[in-house]
């Protein structure tokens, strides 16, 4: 697992900078100014949970069942979350927007909550 947290953290570390730069370069000429906030805020936290991943997969040994659910609430929160931002955004910029994907920004949001507070909960059952 710890194997896996750091190759999807490496990868979406590099997306969010590829998608940044596709962003701040290419979309900016087609984007809404509220369009590519969005879209800089899809970035943001892809990056931040990036990091995160990285993070944990170096200090912890992402063996129990605890552990495992921090990642994959991270991971599949991130993908939901940042490319349903992606989706709304690049869609609605060329006048179809693809409605479906505005409820499943949430569902990433809350995956990615629930992650964080699993491992408020991890620490907190070990260290204290």
């Amino acid at each position: 697992m710890v194997l896996v947290a750091q190759l999807v953290g490496a990868l979406l570390g590099l997306l969010a900078v590829v998608f940044g730069a596709f962003g701040a370069h290419l979309l900016k000429k087609t984007f809404t100014e509220d369009q590519l906030n969005r879209f800089e805020t899809g970035v943001k936290y892809q990056m931040y949970h990036a990091l995160l991943l990285l993070m944990l997969s170096f200090n912890l040994n992402l063996e129990t069942g605890l552990e495992k659910a921090i990642i994959y609430c991270i991971i599949i929160g991130i993908i939901l979350f940042s490319f349903s931002i992606y989706g709304l955004c690049i869609s609605a910029s060329k006048g179809n927007k693809i409605k479906i994907l505005g409820p499943i920004t949430p569902i990433g949001g809350l995956l990615l909550v629930t992650g964080w507070g699993l491992l408020f909960y991890n620490i907190v059952k070990n260290y204290i």
